[in-house]
């Protein structure tokens, strides 16, 4: 068995509260570079069975380290590499709502109108959205109110609040729309669909012409290519099972697309210096919708309200989550999918922000060591995204519920 080393054995953080007022500790941790970050890579991924990972760090919005580790293909021993087509997940959907953010800028959509205003037709007339007939509190619906989760959907409507997988679930209203946040892919999907069939604007034409062309994410697709099966990424579950990687042949906002870590690194750093945009839709889109109560993200509707993110001011904008650090306000966005888990933070001051990537299950069980280990401390909200660290089980599932972790409260690793 290989002996840790000594970095994963001192403590990440000390107990903390009111990080974003709390003056940083002088003993808190420096980010490692070279050597020392792979060594604590390499280490978390053994102890935490995570086969692929793939690291990029922006520093005043440039790309200053991109890096990839483990295997895409454990059978064949291939190695995951930054030009790696990997399953993005949701992260899908903050580049989605940037996208969406040029029309805006170009005054082709209001984000504050009724989907009512740009439809043809009445919702419920659309045989995708026959379930609303006679609930007419579709009309409140807006774009503003659906990327920012708060439509009143489930996530998706085959996952109903407190049931199991229906593939025959109907779509409904849980609240209504506006009133509060509740994440759901439906209601992205709800807004591609208003976007294609309101406006005309094919969502994979849009993707490609805001955002892949001029970034230069030329191995990223809405849909999978053919020219992708040379150097792709397979997924692992928990337990190490290939799951092999889905050919997506439909194009969904709410999560889609196929990257690499070149690529979307170069996304990011495009949207923590607001390339594309105009300063003012830059602040609309980082402007915070509503405020997050619930004690993690999922399930979607039904988790417990908390305070204990009130001090970070934990919320949600267009299309990303929001909150503030010790070092300024953050965004964030994470993709979870089984063999997949994504996640993105960025500090908007500095314009520092950390992309990980990995194609295995396990991949958020590491993803609060190394976003200390890359950027240093976050007060990043680990517990609500449900990223639990691999080490330290009494924070999963109902044990998690009732004794859950302070603000700001990192876990000590126990390696």
């Amino acid at each position: 068995m290989v002996r840790p080393p000594w970095f994963l054995l001192v403590p990440l953080a000390l107990l903390l509260t009111g990080c974003a007022t709390r003056p940083v500790a002088p003993d808190t941790p420096k980010p490692l570079r070279g050597e020392a970050l792979d060594r604590r890579v390499v280490e978390l991924m053994a102890a935490a069975n995570v086969p692929g990972l793939a690291i990029a760090i922006i520093e005043d919005g440039k790309v200053v380290y991109l890096h990839a580790y483990g295997e895409r293909d454990t059978a064949q021993h291939l190695p995951l590499q930054t030009d790696t087509v990997m399953y993005a997940a949701s992260i899908t959907k903050m580049a989605f709502s940037y996208a969406v953010m040029g029309l805006v800028d170009e005054h082709r959509l209001d984000l504050d109108a009724s989907i009512a205003s740009d439809l043809p037709k009445p919702l419920p007339a659309y045989e995708k959205y026959a379930d609303l007939a006679g609930d007419d509190r579709w009309k409140a619906l807006t774009p503003a109110i659906l990327l920012s989760h708060r439509s009143g959907f489930a996530n998706f409507r085959f996952w109903q609040p407190g049931k199991d997988y229906d593939p025959n679930g109907k779509l409904a209203f849980y609240f209504d729309p506006g009133a509060r946040y509740a994440y759901s892919g439906e209601g992205i999907n709800l807004l591609q669909f208003v976007i294609e069939n309101g406006k005309g604007i094919d969502v994979d034409t849009l993707m490609r012409e805001r955002l892949f062309t001029p970034f230069g994410m030329t191995r990223t697709g809405m849909t999978w290519r053919d020219d992708f099966a040379g150097n792709v990424a397979i997924g692992y579950d928990e337990h190490g099972k290939a799951l092999g990687h889905k050919h997506r042949e439909s194009v969904r906002a709410a999560g889609s697309m196929d990257t690499t870590p070149h690529d979307y690194a170069q996304l990011l750093a495009a949207m923590v210096r607001g390339d594309g945009l105009s300063p003012s839709t830059y602040r609309t889109w980082l402007t915070p919708r509503v405020s997050i109560h619930s004690l993690q993200q999922f399930p979607t509707i039904g988790s417990p309200d908390t305070t204990a993110n009130d001090s970070i001011r934990l919320g949600y904008g267009l299309g990303m989550g929001r909150y503030q650090s010790d070092r300024g306000p953050v965004f964030f966005k994470s993709g979870h999918d089984d063999g997949t888990n994504n996640l993105a933070v960025c500090q908007m001051d500095s314009r520092t922000c950390v992309l990980l990537m990995s194609n295995s299950s396990n991949g958020e069980g590491i993803f609060a060591y190394l976003l200390e280990a890359t950027i240093g401390e976050t007060c990043f909200p680990w517990y609500w995204e449900n990223d639990i660290p691999f080490d330290h089980p009494e924070f999963s599932g109902e044990a998690g519920r009732t004794t859950p972790p302070g603000t700001c409260v990192m876990p000590r690793p126990s390696m």
